[in-house]
């Protein structure tokens, strides 16, 4: 099945692609993770340690997510953050599932999972954006 680039309105529209085209393009674990909702064992992201100044983009389609000045320990052994790079970048859903209530966040161009975003972050945002980091990809500034 051909790729399917739906413009919603803007020069960098929708992503929709079929599963063998995802699992042909990303890791076992990422597919897992980012395609199908699952969530990486804490603590075993290089990314949670990562300290240098760059972009955490989506490793399915590249859209710029979170920027490394919003990126802080949690201590939770995932990526966290504060915020997402642009508003617009990451989107939100209700995740009823494990028996608890939580806000699913999402890549908004090819709906990729992400993780979860939880009302117990530090200032400026109060908030701390779980990411896992197979859903990511990391580039350093030059």
């Amino acid at each position: 099945m051909a790729s399917n680039d739906k413009s919603a309105g803007g020069a960098a529209g929708k992503i929709v692609k079929s599963d063998a085209e995802w699992r042909g393009e990303l890791s076992p674990e990422a597919f897992r993770v980012a395609r199908k909702h699952g969530t990486e064992r804490a603590f075993t992201s290089p990314l949670n340690d990562e300290k240098r100044g760059g972009m955490f983009s989506c490793v399915c389609c590249g859209t710029a997510l979170f920027t490394s000045d919003d990126k802080f320990d949690s201590g939770t052994g995932w990526p966290s953050f504060t915020r997402p790079a642009e508003p617009a970048a990451v989107g939100e859903s209700e995740d009823n599932s494990f028996f608890s209530r939580r806000t699913e966040v999402h890549c908004d161009r090819c709906d990729a999972h992400l993780g979860h975003v939880f009302p117990d972050g530090p200032r400026p945002t109060g908030l701390r954006y779980c990411i896992n980091g197979v859903s990511l990809k990391f580039e350093p500034k030059a």
